[in-house]
C-alpha cells in the first residue's frame, strides 16, 4: 500500500479550480469526514452499512487527495462484501488515518485565512 497521506498535486488542482471556495471545500470535507468516521464506529458490526459508508468516504477522500484514507476505505468496502477480515480493525485503521490527515487539512485551511 502506498504510504502517501495527502497528495499535494490534488490539493493544488482543487485550489486552482475552486479559487475562493477552496477553504469552504476543505471545511466541508473535514466535517463530512468526521461524521463518516463516527458512522463507521457505530456500524462496526454491520457489514452492509460499513460497505455503504466506506464507498462514499472512499470517493470524497480520493477527490480531496487523501490517498491512504481512500485506499483503506476501498479495502473496507471490498472486505465488507467478502466478510473475510476483521472489519473492526479496518475501521480502527480508517479512524487512525483520518486522525493523521485531519491536522494536515486544517493546516491547509489556515493558509487561506478564517
Amino acid at each position: 500500500m502506498v504510504d502517501i497521506h495527502l497528495d499535494p498535486d490534488v490539493l493544488s488542482g482543487l485550489q486552482e479550480v475552486m479559487e475562493g471556495e477552496y477553504p469552504k471545500l476543505l471545511d466541508t470535507f473535514l466535517d463530512d469526514s468526521q461524521k463518516r468516521v463516527e458512522a463507521l464506529r457505530k456500524a462496526r458490526d454491520d457489514a452492509k452499512a460499513l460497505g455503504r459508508i466506506a464507498h462514499s468516504f472512499k470517493g470524497s477522500s480520493g477527490n480531496l487527495g487523501a490517498v491512504r484514507l481512500a485506499q483503506l476505505c476501498q479495502r473496507l468496502e471490498v472486505e465488507s462484501v467478502e466478510s473475510s477480515a476483521d472489519l473492526g480493525a479496518l475501521v480502527d485503521q480508517i479512524d487512525h488515518e483520518f486522525a493523521l490527515v485531519k491536522p494536515l487539512y486544517e493546516s491547509e485551511r489556515q493558509r487561506f485565512g478564517v
